[in-house]
């Protein structure tokens, strides 16, 4: 097991209403052309301290995977590029930023795989970048009983990984950031825990209130935590004991830190909707609750004066089709945030 993974040596059960949390449907294998070997290229000179690109591999014109070493998560981690048009490193050259995180039970393929991502910014003058978040990492440095240490997945997105992008990859300083699920309370959280970091956040079906309804919340958290053989404290620690912990990574506790970014925010209530097939079940036990923590986020964020556009849209589900379209419906407001007329 590596040495990121909090769990036992023996996983928990696999369960395809799991897989289905915070993901979607559909994962394919990921097309890959034999990777630079380490010292070649961009791998030689992207390093920022310890953290280092080992390895890239061009699958496209405009697709470019990147493996970095990373000391805050112990092991290597994966980072796609979607490359502007015509990019080359350009030692003077920078482009704004989009980062895209996944969910749950997914990885750093799922945005290209899942959605017109590359058509969308085709024309768009914006570096995307969509890294690894773990299976169940929720996009935070785990607190691992007060200990610390790895899995740091805040650290390897937000320093590690942004420096190297900035050293060797032409990434600029305007920054928006997006996500699904679990990619959708990384996104929120992220640009709330860090001020000024973020020029707009979007979150498509987010797990945006962790502790909603006292222990509502946090039991759908940990359930999935211990379904996937995780200590479900070892992430934030006990929801009662560790309170503040809780409170420093939950979106909506961070309202008023957002309040200052334009803000999208999009769910659906679990039942069947336009974009799903005839005959798709009801997926209430995780898009409804969801769709409840949305609408307490909304509530909570206009009450702090955030500047949020809401698309709480009544039936759909919990999957790929709905996130999407709130890409599509979010798009100008993240580019024009970080600079880019789409």
């Amino acid at each position: 097991m590596p040495a990121t993974d909090p769990r036992p040596a023996v996983p928990g059960p696999a369960m395809a209403t799991r897989r289905a949390f915070l993901a979607g449907a559909g994962l394919t294998a990921a097309a890959s052309l034999t990777a630079l070997r380490p010292g070649t290229a961009r791998a030689a000179t992207a390093r920022t301290g310890a953290a280092r690109v080992v390895a890239e591999n061009r699958l496209s014109p405009r697709v470019l995977d990147l493996t970095v070493d990373s000391p805050a998560l112990a092991t290597t981690a994966m980072a796609r590029l979607l490359l502007p048009a015509g990019w080359t490193p350009q030692p003077r050259r920078t482009w704004p930023v989009l980062y895209l995180l996944h969910g749950a039970e997914d990885d750093y393929t799922s945005w290209t795989r899942s959605t017109d991502v590359e058509a969308l910014t085709r024309n768009a003058d914006v570096l995307v970048v969509m890294p690894s978040g773990g299976q169940l990492g929720f996009y935070s440095d785990w607190w691992n009983h007060g200990a610390g240490g790895p899995p740091r997945w805040e650290t390897f997105h937000l320093t590690e990984l942004r420096r190297i992008l900035e050293a060797g990859y032409g990434a600029g300083a305007s920054r928006a950031v997006a996500g699904l699920s679990m990619g959708g309370f990384g996104a929120m959280s992220y640009a709330g825990r860090n001020p000024g970091l973020f020029r707009a956040a979007a979150a498509y079906s987010g797990v945006v209130h962790t502790t909603y309804q006292g222990a509502r919340g946090p039991a759908f958290v940990q359930e999935f935590l211990i379904k996937d053989g995780y200590d479900p404290t070892a992430l934030w620690g006990d929801y009662q004991l560790n309170a503040g912990v809780w409170a420093s990574h939950n979106p909506y506790d961070l309202a008023v830190a957002l309040a200052g970014i334009p803000l999208f925010v999009s769910s659906g209530n679990g039942t069947p909707g336009p974009l799903d097939p005839p005959g798709t079940p009801p997926s209430l036990a995780i898009e409804e609750l969801i769709g409840e923590m949305n609408t307490a986020f909304v509530r909570c964020l206009r009450q702090a004066g955030a500047n949020v556009t809401a698309d709480l849209y009544g039936p759909g589900t919990h999957n790929w089709p709905y996130w999407e379209r709130g890409l599509h419906r979010s798009f100008s407001l993240l580019m024009k945030a970080i600079g880019i007329d789409a």
